[in-house]
């Protein structure tokens, strides 16, 4: 299974954040219904609160691919950026994870490389 995260940093326009987000999840709610899609979480910056940033948790490559070329997808994406100033989307594979101390074991996939 090649799971992987769309992830996304949204900066709405000054005094639309409330309607930014009604609009993601109203995106959101159609995009989990999707297959292969699993939970989607937007979350506020801290430090910058004009700042939010997505997860989506996805079972495949092929699932996202599905999803941002069905002929709702932007339609709908349109309706949360007609809120947003600035947007940058980008997709992640998963490497590893970590629960309660214990490690996933996951193969890092071939071609990447680590730096410290």
């Amino acid at each position: 299974m090649d799971e992987l995260y769309t992830h996304g940093t949204w900066e709405p326009y000054p005094g639309k954040e409330e309607a930014f987000v009604e609009a993601w999840a109203q995106f959101a709610g159609w995009a989990s219904s999707r297959p292969g899609a699993g939970a989607l979480a937007l979350t506020r910056d801290t430090r910058e609160p004009g700042r939010f940033v997505s997860f989506g948790a996805w079972n495949t490559s092929e699932a996202v691919r599905d999803w941002k070329g069905s002929p709702e997808f932007r339609e709908r994406m349109a309706r949360v950026l007609e809120h947003v100033e600035e947007f940058h989307p980008t997709e992640r594979a998963l490497i590893e994870t970590a629960t309660q101390g214990a490690l996933s074991g996951l193969d890092v996939p071939t071609g990447l490389t680590q730096t410290i």
